[in-house]
């Protein structure tokens, strides 16, 4: 689906913008990022299309977008989570082989449920140099006590965590509260006056984001 081009060395930066620090959060030899959709949309989405035009045809990093099954089934609800999970992992795997290098040198990343998939395949044991979760579902709306974290601290690789600071799936401060237990290092994004789809204006800043947290260099 994606345009695949050659290949970059860059590594996952020093921490900053409201991030917990620990103490080294490079990672070198990155070689490719793998992007999943939330549950109501697909892989054409607009921040997913940006992500990939902005580092992949301008900055040079390989980038494939993917769709679960679910959506090419044409499903409405996705399928259960663990089967979302083993469908990551070989599509991981996959452009992993394609490149030529393990799945150590890719970052993993998706809006809302998609992120959260990448999460736990982590958390499960998926080896990847890093996590760029857009719009992380913290909770259900206006369910505060249904927390999508217990796998957070079997996660021990580099997050970004990019969000609406009006979305309703998690606030600042239950941010602040729950990432504390991923080991690896944390930098948390905020999007001003954005909800849990952020309109295609803040693209550009997702996007800066992201290549700052891999490290390579401002998207025109």
């Amino acid at each position: 689906m994606a345009a695949e081009v050659a290949k970059v060395s860059a590594g996952i930066g020093e921490c900053r913008h409201y991030c917990r620090v620990v103490s080294d959060c490079r990672v070198s030899g990155l070689a490719g990022l793998l992007l999943t959709h939330g549950a109501g949309g697909g892989a054409d989405h607009h921040t997913l299309v940006s992500l990939e035009q902005a580092l992949g045809q301008e900055l040079g990093l390989p980038v494939r977008r993917i769709e679960f099954s679910y959506r090419r089934d044409g499903k409405r609800f996705p399928d259960r989570v663990t089967n979302l999970v083993a469908e990551l992992r070989t599509a991981a795997g996959a452009f992993a082989d394609e490149l030529g290098v393990d799945t150590t040198q890719i970052v993993l990343g998706g809006r809302s449920l998609g992120g959260r998939v990448c999460s736990l395949a982590v958390a499960e044991g998926l080896p990847a140099a890093g996590l760029v979760l857009l719009s992380y579902p913290l909770h259900p709306p206006r369910k505060p006590d249904r927390l999508r974290v217990e796998h957070f601290g079997d996660i021990g690789v580099p997050v970004l965590f990019v969000t609406g600071d009006r979305d309703p799936f998690g606030t600042h401060e239950e941010f602040a509260e729950h990432t504390g237990a991923i080991s690896g290092s944390v930098t948390m994004r905020w999007l001003e006056g954005q909800n849990h789809d952020p309109n295609p204006a803040a693209d550009p800043e997702i996007v800066a984001a992201t290549a700052e947290f891999l490290k390579l260099g401002p998207a025109r």
